[in-house]
């Protein structure tokens, strides 16, 4: 898709389903097949958050993912770091500056080395600007396997523009989609009792609205709560509204 064309694509998709794959083929015109989009509300000074509360897409190989992600290497990586300390593009030829420099840790040589096996080695990395010090998005670009940074950094002096606006937009609009991390989405009643509970209705109000005992009423809670590895249902409203999983149009 031309740029005109992509962005009217994306400011009128309707879920991550229907956005992410086309984004995917999108910056493979450019030479970027593997990327990997993340997003996070509970920044603190020492930590992301918990991993199971990132905003993850990605179409890397589950063998990366399970590595990079769920074996903790992505907290190492030298261009996330990058990522949490500035916003913009930054292409990932400083990596291997600063190895040539020796000025990378173990654990950065170490994320270097895992993403030599999986052949990614040359690309761009975007970081979103942020509207809340606890809040930070951005996505990895990497680039086909045999090219090298060279190469990429030479199609980013000529497109990096178009691309970079592509990322931005995205990102400002799966900020606005409905997502569900694995294994825990919400049914349609567990929904609706938050939803019910987000308007502040009490238990026996939820009932009668929705036609079921008060006990049953209680039961979706709890299964929502569990969803959302949350305590408490405030807790719970308020991680379905962030997620974006409330009050939300039915396909």
């Amino acid at each position: 898709m031309k740029l005109r064309e992509y962005l009217h694509f994306v400011s009128n998709s309707q879920s991550l389903e229907e956005l992410w794959p086309a984004h995917t083929r999108q910056m493979e015109t450019f030479g970027f097949d593997r990327l990997i989009y993340g997003f996070t509300r509970f920044r603190t000074e020492t930590s992301l958050g918990d991993p199971e509360d990132f905003t993850i897409l990605t179409n890397h190989s589950p063998e990366y993912i399970d590595g990079f992600l769920h074996g903790g290497l992505y907290f190492h990586a030298p261009m996330l770091r990058w990522a949490l300390d500035n916003e913009g593009a930054g292409s990932w030829r400083q990596i291997y500056e600063k190895f040539d420099l020796g000025a990378l840790t173990a654990e950065q040589i170490k994320v270097v080395q895992f993403n030599l096996t999986h052949k990614v080695t040359a690309g761009y990395t975007i970081s979103f600007n942020s509207v809340s010090p606890r809040s930070k998005g951005a996505i990895s670009l990497a680039a086909g396997p045999g090219m090298s940074q060279e190469e990429i950094d030479a199609i980013w002096d000529e497109h990096g523009e178009d691309i970079h606006l592509m990322n931005n937009v995205a990102h400002l609009k799966i900020l606005t989609l409905p997502y569900s991390p694995p294994n825990r989405g919400l049914t349609k009643r567990q929904r609706e009792a938050l939803e019910w509970v987000g308007d502040g209705k009490t238990t026996q109000d939820i009932a009668i609205l929705m036609g079921l005992t008060a006990a049953t009423v209680e039961k979706h809670l709890r299964l929502a709560r569990d969803s959302l590895s949350v305590e408490t249902t405030a807790q719970a409203v308020l991680k379905a509204a962030l997620h974006n999983q409330m009050f939300i149009m039915e396909a």
